[in-house]
């Protein structure tokens, strides 16, 4: 078995390259479209400029869509992880994402209880959002390690419809024991995510005029934070799979179990290291998840991880430069058809139509691009 050497400064490089580049390439195409049936709804319209109404909104859904797009793509990536090493779907990743949610929101809940969070200033706010995610990424890692010793290893060696099944099933349990674990200590199943530190401002990019009436460009301030962490997150998981020894351990075992094991390589030690990453990563969009959009509860996990597994189906399952270029895609696809499906079918759809196009998308790919838009070209495997 033949692994090629890489250079590890080329391994930090290389995934922010290809990031910029898919973010840009899915912007420009996406937005391509959406002109276009601008363009063409304009004769239609004589109550409003619909191309320029489009024009308008435009910076703003670029920047929400790509935000969404971080967060499915950390989510893909644990997806892909454990598909990459043993071809198998782990339906239970979305309760992963919200056992770490849980986790990351109770401790600041707790230290918003002690009155720490109240007077916190961004450098301080900063450290106790990143400590939720760590402990997000510990409680979820060690979930899904656990998950994988008691229910997944035993079924190894079944019929792939046994684990398949065994995972569904493990969602639902993990779901009704945090609805269980909720309701009673805290006599309800949903918590909040506490508001702290200058995250809910926005920074000023720029102003739009629309009838001559000024429209702001902004991004708040928790979506910077969004993209810098997953950034972070996305070139650690390159470099960790293609730079480092536990990396080529997770290569060879992904290439061939049997082989790596002759070599030394300890199968199972690795399959499990390989959950505990996925989880982590799992716990950490949980949070940030959270962090986003401020409630969690027992159920959150389920859409976000369906919409995660699509982002690494259409990207190429498998494949660590798939996940970011499916969630890129998914997140900007969501966040143009929430803002335009109003305005182009004279509000006949609103935004609760979104979720359309990433179950769509799914059946499509499923139907003509089955390996997804990069499974013919990259043979690399998480």
């Amino acid at each position: 078995m033949h692994l090629r050497r890489v250079n590890p400064f080329k391994e930090i490089l290389r995934p922010l390259g290809q990031l910029l580049i898919f973010i840009a390439g899915s912007a420009v195409v996406i937005s391509a479209i959406t002109l276009l049936l601008a363009v063409l709804l304009r004769p239609t319209r004589s109550d409003i400029d619909i191309l320029q109404v489009t024009l308008v909104l435009l910076p703003q859904v670029l920047i929400d869509g790509i935000t969404l797009g971080f967060m499915y793509a950390i989510i893909a990536m644990g997806y892909t992880m454990v598909y990459g090493v043993l071809e198998f779907i782990n339906f239970a990743h979305g309760e992963f994402v919200m056992f770490g949610a849980f986790a990351g929101v109770e401790l600041l809940i707790w230290l918003n209880a002690q009155g720490v969070l109240k007077t916190a200033e961004l450098g301080l706010a900063l450290v106790w959002i990143t400590l939720a995610v760590l402990l997000g990424m510990v409680v979820a890692g060690g979930l899904a390690v656990t998950t994988e010793r008691l229910a997944y290893r035993p079924l190894r060696g079944a019929p792939r419809l046994v684990p398949l099944i065994a995972a569904i099933g493990v969602s639902f349990l993990l779901q009704d024991t945090m609805r269980f674990l909720q309701s009673a200590i805290n006599g309800d199943f949903y918590r909040t995510f506490p508001e702290f530190g200058p995250f809910a401002q926005r920074l000023m990019l720029f102003t739009v005029n629309l009838d001559g009436r000024p429209i702001d460009v902004a991004i708040q301030y928790k979506a910077i934070m969004l993209i810098v962490f997953g950034v972070v997150m996305l070139v650690a998981l390159n470099y960790l799979v293609n730079a480092t020894r536990l990396g080529k351990a997770i290569r060879s075992v992904a290439q061939d179990q049997k082989t790596a094991a002759l070599m030394g390589i300890d199968v199972n030690r690795i399959i499990a290291l390989t959950f505990l990453i996925g989880g982590a990563l799992g716990g950490a969009a949980g949070v940030l998840w959270a962090f986003r959009f401020t409630r969690v509860d027992p159920y959150m996990g389920f859409i976000p991880g369906l919409k995660a597994f699509t982002a690494a189906v259409l990207g190429g399952i498998g494949s660590i430069v798939g996940a970011m270029l499916g969630g890129m895609v998914l997140g900007l696809l969501e966040s143009f058809s929430a803002a335009y499906f109003s305005i182009f079918s004279r509000g006949a759809f609103g935004a609760e139509y979104k979720d359309i196009f990433a179950f769509g998308i799914l059946i499509l790919v499923l139907i003509f691009r089955p390996q997804g838009l990069l499974g013919g070209k990259t043979t690399q495997k998480a």
